[in-house]
């Protein structure tokens, strides 16, 4: 019987580490970790995710493919800066796409569904708004339509949007907002399938973060 060379150890999955690295950043941007203007250094990532350059390079090419990050003339890597323009036609689009995964989603989600969508409001977490939370009850819902076209766009959507939501947040006014009003009116018209009222409130609860951004008007409270 040949003799074993060495300790047997398993290969590393070169394309689930960069597949990793690129969910990690991507969830990151998703939840708004950057802001509009900053500057991004592959060494820095690397060293906040624990692996090497290579993976994290080819995931932020990936996340410029995306919008979430340009090339800046001096070959640095941004987050892109805060555009008005940029940020109405984000505000469109969500109105838009995230209507439609709703109204697919109602054909779908069931009372307990409902229930563990209340629980992530409902869960304990440290004073002020909560990206996370915001994050998992929009996607907690969405995934309910499971539509394989228009939850991709949705996701994409967002990774566009992360930035502005720190700018969001960290808006002055911000704390004077009810951070779930228009989430728990949204669960209400989902107990009742109340259609029009799920729509209404979603609109409702996207046209408000967008009024800390664009001069259109005041926060509605």
């Amino acid at each position: 019987m040949e003799a074993q060379a060495g300790p047997r150890i398993g290969r590393i999955d070169q394309a689930s580490l960069r597949d990793a690295a690129y969910a990690a950043l991507r969830d990151a941007f998703t939840r708004g970790e950057f802001a509009p203007g900053d500057s991004v250094s592959l060494r820095t990532l690397a060293e906040q995710l624990g692996i090497s350059m290579t993976p994290v390079r080819e995931a932020v090419r990936r996340l410029v493919a995306e919008g979430a990050l340009v090339d800046t003339p001096s070959r640095t890597l941004a987050v892109p800066p805060f555009d008005a323009r940029r940020a109405a036609d984000l505000k469109q689009a969500r109105l838009a796409l995230e209507g439609l995964v709703l109204d697919q989603a109602m054909g779908a989600i069931g009372p307990a569904d409902i229930d563990a969508l209340e629980a992530i409001l409902d869960a304990p977490g440290a004073p002020g708004p909560d990206l996370g939370r915001n994050y998992r009850f929009h996607f907690g819902l969405y995934r309910h339509s499971g539509s394989a076209v228009l939850l991709p766009l949705v996701e994409a959507l967002w990774v566009q949007y992360g930035a502005y939501l720190n700018r969001i947040i960290a808006h002055p006014r911000v704390g004077t907002i009810p951070e779930h009003k228009h989430h728990r009116r949204i669960l209400s018209a989902l107990r009742k399938g109340d259609r029009d009222a799920a729509q209404a409130a979603l609109a409702r609860d996207i046209d408000r973060s967008f009024r800390l951004l664009l001069p259109e008007g005041t926060p509605d409270a």
